[in-house]
């Protein structure tokens, strides 16, 4: 049984590393977090809030698109305790898509905000690109 949990892992780690794992697999934020950060996950900053994903150039904060203005607060914050530039991964799905990102998109505009946004589709079926 040991053994047949390990190769399940492995088989499971393996499909990740090369990106043929499906998106409808993802349904939390952590599981996008997983699957897509290419840096720290969770980092935790001093105030103990914790910063999704932290690489050389971004802090980036994923959120689902509907806590879209929760998710440009908590990226400009955690830029500010960093110094990294802003980063913002919107979980959409078609559906909705248009309406969020006109609304993020008029905010960060109207306000002249240094962040950069990406989305990620819910439930595409194509393996997604990386992100910082």
């Amino acid at each position: 049984m040991k053994y047949l949990l390990a190769i399940a892992l492995l088989l499971s780690a393996a499909a990740l590393a090369r990106g043929t794992v499906n998106t409808t697999m993802l349904k939390s934020e952590a599981d996008f977090v997983e699957f897509h950060c290419r840096g720290e996950i969770e980092h935790r900053l001093p105030d103990k809030t914790r910063i999704d994903c932290l690489n050389d150039e971004y802090a980036i904060e994923y959120d689902f698109a509907k806590k879209w203005a929760e998710a440009i607060g908590q990226s400009l914050y955690y830029s500010a305790m960093t110094g990294k530039k802003a980063g913002i991964v919107l979980i959409v799905n078609s559906k909705t898509k248009e309406r969020y990102l006109r609304r993020i998109e008029k905010t960060i505009e109207d306000k002249e905000l240094n962040v950069t946004v990406w989305t990620v589709n819910q439930g595409d079926h194509n393996p997604p690109k990386k992100f910082m």
